[in-house]
């Protein structure tokens, strides 16, 4: 599976891109021109809803997961509003994607 992740967070970004690709996953690169399987956005990231709506305009057929704290009920809206197929809380957006993978934990 090719993952498109954008996060703006170095940190979650380098751990969350280990877990799966020790599960098999391929991680693209925003600027890549390969299209993904799956694309992940972390509403902490910069204009994030922009970014999904463009995704959405680019990938129409593509599922978004958008995952942010678990709190944010208005970002959780505006990521729907603007294309995301699913929001979850970041606490489960790595098993979320692992379980699409057909790998827990």
């Amino acid at each position: 599976m090719k993952i498109l992740l954008w996060s703006d967070d170095l940190m979650s970004r380098v751990r969350i891109e280990s877990r799966w690709k020790a599960a098999g996953a391929q991680m693209l690169r925003r600027d890549g021109t390969e299209t993904p399987d799956l694309i992940v956005v972390d509403l902490t990231a910069r204009d994030a809803a922009g970014h999904i709506r463009k995704l959405r305009e680019q990938f129409p057929s593509i599922d978004i997961l958008a995952f942010g704290p678990h709190v944010d009920a208005d970002g959780f809206r505006e990521a729907r509003a603007a294309g995301a197929s699913e929001c979850v809380a970041r606490g489960s957006a790595v098993e979320r994607v692992l379980g699409r993978l057909g790998k827990r934990g």
